[in-house]
């Protein structure tokens, strides 16, 4: 079975390289703004799940094009901060501004996940769920943060950060899972693996020699 990965995030992709399996890759190209604008009052945990279903939803008849039979893993991850949700910053003001807001105080990264399994190209079964994780950030300096934005690693991640990268720098901890805020729950992508009958072991990649 082939465990297939609905996003272009290389950080995403890394993990799952680092964890034992070997994804093939199809990116959404869905409208995350459209998709959030055509719900009603969503919870933040709705938000990012209706999201991750959104991205599994577009890609699955490629998919089972491809790989007939697969498990396909999507996710969308957004950060709580100040009673908003806030996702990718997309240009350097709004990622300045973003840092300028977050320096010293905390949020809620939460990362939704919609896995459906492919048996002979059909849709067998699928489920959902969704974590949270608390993330304390430090007070970087202003000459920090410009330097930070003008990386350009914090224009395209949600929230403005990565903890796997430059902005690892800047957070000080995290109150529950890291894999999470990577953009991948890999205890919890087990989990949702099971519910469809998939083995997360037996999706591993052989040892190298």
């Amino acid at each position: 079975m082939q465990f297939v990965l609905a996003s272009q995030s290389p950080a995403r992709l890394a993990l799952l390289r680092a964890a034992g399996l070997d994804p093939a890759v199809f990116v959404s190209g869905v409208d995350e703004d459209a998709v959030a604008a055509s719900l009603t009052d969503p919870s933040p945990s709705e938000l990012v799940m209706a999201l991750a279903a959104a991205k599994a939803e577009a890609v699955i008849d490629q998919v089972a094009a491809a790989h007939p039979d697969a498990v396909v893993v999507a996710c969308d991850s957004m950060l709580s901060i100040h009673g908003q949700m806030v996702g990718k910053p997309g240009s350097p003001d709004v990622a300045r501004q973003r840092w300028a807001a977050m320096a010293g105080t905390s949020g809620e990264l939460l990362t939704g996940h919609a896995v459906v399994r492919l048996d002979g190209g059909t849709r067998a079964k699928e489920t959902a769920g969704w974590e949270s994780t608390t993330v304390r950030f430090g007070t970087p300096s202003e000459h920090e943060i410009d330097a930070y934005v003008a990386s350009g690693e914090p224009l395209n991640v949600a929230g403005g950060f990565t903890i796997d990268g430059r902005g690892g720098w800047f957070v000080e901890g995290l109150d529950g899972g890291h894999t999470s805020v990577i953009g991948i729950s890999l205890p919890l992508t087990r989990r949702l693996l099971a519910e469809v009958g998939v083995g997360v072991v037996d999706l591993w990649q052989p040892p190298a020699s």
